[in-house]
């Protein structure tokens, strides 16, 4: 998976394809059930919830696919009210940044690799699941697990214990680690698990780490979370030796140890998971009439929120255009996870150079098909040359 956060070309530098990365927010699992309306647009509200089951001729929000009035209609001042939902400012500023957000409606499928389903995750980047009150089936987590694993990004997104919104048993902690420990694939194949717990809390124990473009990117550095009514988690590092915490309670003494988790991202397979234990931090105040609860997203911490979110949103996304890049004879660049790789045909000596923030060099050498190097968590800037023409490229590790 590309993690590509800012592209800076020469003049020579030909981009051959474009196309916006797409990010898929989920609405199978009950994400509007009773007081919750975790989607970025709806203009119906006409679905009901019971026992696990979803039906039309209730009053919840039913989101479709394409919000309205249709994203292409965003400016950089456009409002987040623009669209009906809690989490439409979320949706808004990820159009701003250059994506394309859609809805997976109440009776669409989650499969990867179907090839009848059009909304396939194998044809999204991102795909969001904002506490999720149905369970997964065993071949819904089978296209999950695909989906990271190939290359996708997934944002676990859960709530307090007993937040069971559809009365069928299953709260959104239950069912997230049902997800993990259940599954056709891999035990706890993100070595993250939730919390039974209902805490407030708000807290300032942020990792140090202050090239992480999640904590420190181009939203700003976050200093600050607010959690209301929500859980924790616990990593295993055992399970998935990527898995990092990123922000903890705030009753501890340092950021440090497995355990009192808030925000926590693993690497699965070429893609990437980011788990947060509360709803809240979502929350952009607006949506259903019914179910309007507080501005999470920028009031509370700060601002704080709206940051950590969108600086994981891009950083994982890679900046704001899919693009294939080349300089001549079709040479391409890649980030994947923590390795740099660059191809190009053989017979020819390329040129490479790549420099940490201090000016160091972390990498170099000359190469004849294929160069790889694998760097540690950072921010770099790769130079790169063929004799006749040039890039310069800054690249984030995280």
């Amino acid at each position: 998976m590309k993690r590509t956060i800012l592209l800076t070309l020469s003049l020579f530098l030909v981009i051959v394809s474009f196309g916006q990365k797409k990010v898929l927010f989920d609405a199978t699992k009950a994400e509007t059930a009773n007081n919750a309306d975790w989607i970025i647009d709806a203009d119906q509200w006409n679905l009901g919830y019971n026992n696990g089951n979803a039906y039309t001729g209730g009053s919840e929000a039913n989101a479709q696919r394409y919000p309205t009035p249709d994203q292409s209609q965003i400016t950089s001042s456009t409002p987040e009210t623009f669209w009906t939902g809690a989490l439409s400012a979320w949706g808004i500023d990820l159009v701003k940044a250059g994506y394309r957000v859609e809805t997976l409606p109440y009776d669409g499928e989650i499969t990867y690799g179907d090839a009848n389903n059009p909304q396939d995750l194998s044809n999204y980047d991102m795909y969001v699941v904002c506490e999720p009150n149905f369970p997964f089936t065993s071949a819904e987590k089978q296209a999950i697990l695909e989906f990271v694993y190939n290359g996708g990004i997934l944002f676990m997104i859960a709530d307090h214990n007993n937040s069971d919104r559809d009365g069928d048993g299953w709260d959104s902690p239950h069912i997230w680690n049902d997800l993990m420990q259940n599954n056709p694939v891999k035990d706890n194949p993100f070595g993250i698990t939730f919390d039974y717990e209902h805490f407030d809390d708000v807290s300032s124990m942020i990792v140090h780490e202050p090239d992480n473009p999640i904590l420190h990117g181009p939203y700003g550095d976050v200093t600050q979370i607010e959690y209301y009514g929500g859980t924790s988690m616990t990593i295993d590092p055992d399970a998935n030796s990527s898995v990092r915490a990123l922000i903890y309670k705030g009753n501890l003494t340092a950021p440090e140890g497995n355990t009192n988790v808030l925000v926590a991202y693993a690497h699965y397979g070429k893609g990437i998971v980011f788990a947060f234990g509360d709803s809240s931090p979502f929350d952009d105040g607006t949506g259903d009439n019914d179910d309007r609860l507080y501005n999470g997203w920028t009031e509370d911490a700060g601002g704080n929120h709206r940051r950590l979110i969108m600086n994981a949103s891009v950083a994982a996304l890679g900046g704001q255009l899919s693009a294939v890049e080349t300089i001549s004879d079709n040479m391409r660049v890649s980030v994947c996870g923590r390795s740099v790789s660059i191809t190009a045909p053989a017979g020819k000596i390329y040129g490479i150079r790549i420099y940490d923030v201090q000016g160091r060099v972390a990498a170099a050498g000359h190469f004849s098909g294929t160069f790889s190097a694998r760097l540690d968590r950072g921010v770099y800037i790769l130079r790169l040359n063929d004799g006749r023409q040039f890039i310069s490229r800054k690249i984030v590790i995280f």
